[in-house]
């Protein structure tokens, strides 16, 4: 600074004693008095600031406050430009997934509420309709009563039998759960590309795992539509399968658990936690059986109960007595009551997050197993970063997470704990 104003003096004394040295020339000749005033070139002066060392400021600043200052001196990686071109080819891909399958769940929902409300109106209308039939005296009446109400009936059941093989409600849900798949991979991959570390494995990964969503949760009707009411209840899945690795033949010296932010503790942990997953996997498979009965026996009951309103319809003027009219007016209102506990209860929905729930853990369990069983820490996950990965997926913190497998290691296998999700 002082060497600043030393310059900065140096130049106005220069400028000031120029310009008093100009010439100034004057001619008073005739009363006209003429001046000129001529000033020389200005020759710019070299001013020479001292060079401030980054370094030494840094180091003084640090000295004298105590606080560390973080200095960046390498920049992140750049990607291969075709493997990021590959990487954004397959987001683009998934964007539009994730744009598909929001439409078409919106679609289906809308199928599911607009087909209910038909279908209970036609059944009420051909209930009511046997209810008129029974009450005129004379026979033109009766018979077009009679006829409408047969055809109602017969509709209901063509309707409500299509609906129980689709289940709209089941279909939505299917559709929503993969919309979330696909947005959860559009944020991996755009986390991968911010860090720069991208191969042809991760492109491949990518694409396989976008292939396995395709085969889970398939956008057409016919051909590839999941089987709504299967033999026997399995886990959703909608990753790839992932490869068994072969034990080496020679003897693998095992690191120690001490890098890759794994430890002893931290390894027995994730082994309860992968216990509790697999316990709760079981029940969401128990449960999603549950509600597999239930949406059974109600799709049964359906068209089974048309079918009789229609049956009652056609006796009704024709048998004495009055059971054909009590047949058709009760079975078309049983009919609609199960028609709206199946379909406005959405219990194909309730199947299918059931499902998705229990495949939500098989993966966790898989994954938290996968790491674990690996002898070589440092091909593993980092620990710290799995364990915060799966308290963030379990609705917990880490303090919790600790503790529901403290609580799952000194409880006896045979004992019901608390389910390891507080999210569901």
């Amino acid at each position: 600074m002082a060497a600043f104003r030393t310059a900065s003096l140096m130049y106005f004394k220069s400028s000031s004693s120029s310009s008093s040295s100009s010439s100034l020339s004057a001619d008073c000749s005739k009363g006209v008095c003429k001046a000129t005033m001529s000033s020389p070139m200005f020759k710019p002066t070299p001013v020479s600031l001292p060079k401030l060392q980054s370094r030494d400021l840094v180091e003084k600043l640090e000295m004298g406050s105590g606080f560390k200052i973080p200095t960046f001196n390498s920049v992140a990686s750049q990607p291969d430009p075709v493997v990021a071109a590959k990487i954004y080819a397959v987001m683009e891909a998934i964007a539009d997934r994730v744009e598909m399958h929001w439409n078409v769940g919106v679609q289906r929902d809308n199928w599911n509420r607009l087909l209910l409300t038909s279908l209970n109106a036609i059944t009420l209308g051909a209930a009511t309709m046997v209810g008129l039939a029974a009450a005129a005296t004379t026979g033109a009446p009766i018979m077009a009563l009679k006829i409408s109400s047969t055809l109602l009936y017969l509709a209901a059941t063509g309707m409500s039998v299509v609906m129980n093989k689709l289940q709209p409600s089941q279909l939505a849900e299917e559709q929503r759960i993969a919309a979330r798949l696909f947005k959860q991979l559009h944020c991996q991959l755009q986390s991968k590309l911010s860090l720069g570390d991208l191969n042809n494995n991760q492109v491949d990964e990518a694409m396989e795992k976008v292939l396995a969503l395709d085969r889970a949760y398939p956008l057409p009707l016919l051909g590839s539509m999941i089987e709504k009411f299967p033999t026997n209840v399995e886990p959703a899945t909608w990753w790839p399968q992932r490869k068994t690795m072969q034990k080496p033949k020679h003897k693998q010296a095992s690191t120690k658990l001490g890098g890759n932010g794994w430890s002893r503790a931290l390894e027995d942990e994730m082994r309860e936690i992968a216990g509790v997953l697999k316990r709760d996997q079981q029940e969401y498979l128990r449960l999603s059986q549950k509600a597999l009965q239930i949406n059974k026996i109600l799709a049964v009951s359906g068209p089974l109960l048309t079918l009789l309103g229609a049956f009652g319809s056609v006796l009704v003027g024709s048998c004495s007595g009055t059971w054909p009219v009590i047949l058709g007016v009760v079975a078309g209102s049983m009919a609609s009551i199960a028609n709206a506990m199946e379909h406005g209860g959405q219990v194909g929905m309730v199947f299918e997050m059931y499902r998705s729930n229990a495949g939500f853990f098989k993966l966790m369990e898989e994954t938290i197993e996968l790491n674990v069983n690996l002898r070589d820490v440092r091909r593993r996950e980092n620990g710290q970063v799995l364990e915060m990965k799966v308290a963030l997926q379990l609705g917990r913190s880490l303090s919790e997470l600790r503790e529901l497998a403290a609580s799952n290691s000194s409880r006896r296998t045979e004992e019901m704990g608390e389910f390891a999700s507080k999210l569901f």
